[in-house]
């Protein structure tokens, strides 16, 4: 396991953890201490409150069922953390681009839509990842490096969803954000570029896997998860009933085809008992 953060301080996206940069960078010593021990991008959560913030983490980035059933993941998906898209790609192939904050649901496709993450500012700092992410024991538990295996994999699945300065300002449209907007292209650069050697042993187990199939997701979910469905995106019963009319249908095909096959045999037996019946009152009369 890395003991250290997945990228070098000088090429951080994110300042406002840092003492001197948050000092420097905002007008009124008061304003910048209340930057610093608020979590970035969260400027109600204080850093001085270690437990909330690791289940804010644990929250925002652990996928708690699909990292217990990713050992059968393979079921639904190539079994490869490089099966992802870029971002024109996805365009290309008509699907809509989704914002969702929910970790679950992160590369999930259906249809024409896929579900995308916002990169949160905090996993842009340096400083942040070796004070919360990479500290060592007796601080450190079992659940923070799940979060931080997690964390890692959530970062370099970007490096495969953006992989051109196309991809780049598509993310950074002010529908989508999912870059922070002072992010440059080449800072970006610099700052992916380093999850490029990251390796499967180094990310939670959902990540060995890229996007993932909703439609099977859902499918499965009685064997996996132990519930209808993964993830219900009909608001109204009629669109939830929707999806069952082919089967139904289909169904109702075969059956009449069996039954209306029944019944062409039944005459065809009811017209040979007929005619042996005639042939014997024939027979019977000494008629050849």
């Amino acid at each position: 396991m890395a003991s250290s953060p997945p990228f070098p301080k000088v090429q951080q996206l994110c300042a406002d953890f840092d003492p001197e940069a948050g000092a420097g960078a905002i007008a009124g010593a008061k304003e910048a201490k209340q930057s610093i021990n608020n979590l970035p991008g969260w400027p109600c959560v204080s850093l001085s409150d270690r437990a909330y913030v690791e289940e804010l983490l644990y929250r925002e980035l652990y996928a708690s069922d699909l990292e217990t059933v990713a050992p059968r993941l393979w079921i639904m998906s190539t079994q490869s953390s490089a099966n992802v898209e870029p971002l024109h790609r996805q365009r290309i192939k008509g699907r809509e681009i989704l914002i969702t904050e929910d970790p679950r649901l992160h590369l999930v496709w259906i249809h024409d839509r896929i579900f995308i993450k916002p990169i949160p500012k905090y996993l842009l700092s340096h400083h942040f990842w070796e004070h919360f992410l990479m500290c060592k024991p007796p601080v450190r538990g079992a659940r923070q490096d799940l979060i931080q295996r997690a964390a890692t994999g959530y970062l370099r699945s970007y490096r495969y969803l953006i992989q051109h300065e196309s991809d780049f300002n598509m993310a950074k449209q002010d529908h989508l954000r999912l870059v922070p907007r002072h992010v440059e292209w080449p800072q970006f650069c610099r700052f992916i570029s380093n999850f490029a050697r990251i390796e499967d042993i180094d990310v939670s187990h959902r990540y060995h896997y890229g996007e993932l199939r909703l439609s099977r997701l859902n499918f499965y979910a009685p064997f996996l998860f132990g519930k209808f469905h993964f993830q219900n995106l009909h608001g109204q019963y009629s669109d939830y009933f929707a999806r069952f009319y082919g089967p139904i249908l289909f169904a109702f095909a075969v059956a009449s085809t069996v039954l209306s096959s029944m019944q062409v045999e039944m005459a065809v037996e009811q017209v040979s008992a007929g005619q042996g019946v005639v042939l014997w009152k024939l027979m019977d009369l000494g008629i050849p």
